[in-house]
Order: structure tokens, then sequence, then C-alpha cells
């Protein structure tokens, strides 16, 4: 049986801008005394806001993020990564709230089923979280079949293989003064993936306003035309010392020519002289994927599934 909320603790919307930091100082605080992948990483978060058309303004986000504080501290937020889903952020020692954050979420965040007779919302959960799966089995949601991982290598004192060098390309870091950056990080990343979701207007949304984001951790394959043929992106939580790759793409015509591995061998290399210490990478199902990375040196893999509600 679950202890009852604290008599201190409360939730309500997010109100400005200082709650979105105050949200992000939470995630970057929590993550230390968390499993791996329970708590969002910086980037993420930031790509909640930024990796869109233009920035979300904060009006919007007070319809999309609920804030739990005890004694005015944040110790758990819930909010949508897209349309239809929940993710929740929770310190450890207030687990207790779940329940009432599925609650909020079903009311708030949930759209309509595809039946068009009722409400349907999903969220992510670990095959370790034994006690989310709980919560969410007693409030009515069912495991679905799609699920990912997330994969963790620790870098620290590793020695780190030289980045190849392969014949007809160029692999370096992007640059501010690179002529239409955006429209080609858009390209590769859309054949990369087989999607048309990425647009140029995101992408530089993204590079100018996420705090994390850095040219020096953006690597690319460059073909002597000036079209990107894969494309590696890094981003360094200095709070942590730890590195997170994503995503992680090559254009179908350029595929088995060994850039990926290059591009993450050189962005190992980065992070070490920034004193990482761990790294990690999310991933699908995809059985060739995940064989790539752990012949990356990714060695450990915390999988999960989608969880679902219709009612």
């Amino acid at each position: 049986m679950m202890t009852p909320p604290s008599p201190s603790t409360t939730s309500r919307a997010l109100r400005n801008d200082d709650d979105w930091w105050r949200i992000r100082d939470f995630i970057l605080d929590t993550y230390p005394i968390t499993p791996v992948g329970f708590i969002w990483e910086n980037r993420r978060w930031e790509g909640l806001r930024f990796h869109q058309e233009r920035p979300v303004p904060v009006r919007r986000l007070r319809e999309l993020v609920r804030i739990w504080e005890s004694d005015g501290r944040i110790v758990g937020a819930a909010h949508p990564e897209g349309q239809g889903d929940v993710h929740l952020q929770v310190h450890p020692d207030f687990r207790h709230l779940e329940p009432a954050m599925y609650e909020w979420a079903e009311n708030r965040l949930s759209l309509p089923s595809q039946d068009g007779r009722g409400r349907a919302i999903t969220t992510f959960v670990f095959d370790y979280d034994s006690l989310r799966q709980r919560v969410l089995l007693e409030r009515g949601w069912e495991q679905l079949a799609a699920g990912g991982a997330t994969r963790h290598l620790r870098l620290g004192d590793q020695c780190v293989q030289p980045t190849p060098r392969i014949d007809g390309y160029t692999l370096r870091s992007t640059r501010v003064s690179d002529p239409n950056i955006a429209q080609r990080m858009a390209d590769v990343i859309n054949a990369g993936f087989n999607t048309d979701l990425h647009t140029a207007t995101a992408l530089n949304t993204f590079m100018t306003k996420s705090p994390t984001f850095t040219h020096d951790l953006n690597l690319v394959a460059e073909n002597p035309d000036g079209s990107f043929a894969a494309h590696v992106g890094g981003t360094y939580d200095e709070h942590n010392r730890r590195g997170i790759i994503e995503p992680v793409c090559t254009h179908p015509n350029h595929r088995r020519q060994g850039l990926a591995r290059a591009l993450i061998l050189e962005l190992f290399h980065r992070f070490k002289t920034l004193g990482v210490t761990d790294v990690y990478v999310d991933t699908g199902d995809d059985e060739s994927a995940n064989a790539f990375y752990e012949s990356a040196g990714f060695t450990e893999s915390y999988h999960g599934t989608v969880w679902g509600k219709t009612w």
C-alpha cells in the first residue's frame, strides 16, 4: 500500500520562465540518485521547448506542465513530449505522488481515442520499474508492444580508438558560419530516419536557443558537394559529467562506410576532453541499431515499453 502524500505537498501549473529553469535544475540534481533513464536528460527537456518551429511560450506550457512541490521545492513534474502522452520527473522520495500525477495527465493530456468514443493516453516505463507498472495497472493501463532502451557506456579513463579517416568524406563539427546549416541538418536527419518531420526552422531554433547546444559536439560527415552524409549529436551535462548522444543517423546512400561509428569515436574523444565519465544513448527495438551500439562499446542496456490507457 502506498504512503499517502504529505500535507505539505501541493501541485500547480507551471507559471513562468523561472519555473521552467527550476524544473531543468531539478532534473539535473535528481539524476544521480535515480536509476538509468528514470529522469530525463537536459537535452530532452530543452528539446520540449526549443526543438520546435519557434520556442514554446510559457503561456502554452502552463497548460501542459504540472509541478508538485514540498515546502517550496520541486519534487515532481508531469508533462508531454508529443501529443497524447505523459512523462513524469519524480524525486525518488516522492514516488507516492505518481497516482495523482497520472490522474492529472489522464484528465489534461489525453486525446480522443482512435474510435472517437473515448480518451487515450500513453507513457513509457522501464522494465525495471515494477512500482510504476503497479501504479498503471491499478489505474487501468496496459503494456503495449512498442519499446526502446537506454544504453550506457562508462567512458572514464578508458582508451578510445583514434578517429578513422574515411576517403571521400570530411569528418568535422558544424559551425555557426556554415551556410544553410539547418537545412543540411534537416536533410540528413530526415533521410537517415526515413521521415519528413524535421525542418530547418525547428533545428535552427534548437541550435540557437537550447542552453546546452554547442557546435563543437554537433558532428557531421560532409560530402564533397557540401551535403551531409551522416550526423551524430552530442550534449554535455556538466553538472553530472555525462555525455548524451542524440541523434545518430546516416543517409541511406552512404551507409556501410563506417561514418556513424567514426563520428561516435570522435565524440568520445571530445567528451573525454570535457571530463565526461559516462555516456548514454536512447535506442528503439531495432536489432541492427542495438548491435551497432554494442559494437561501439555500450555495455549496458535498460529496456522499457510503452503503456497505454483507453477509456
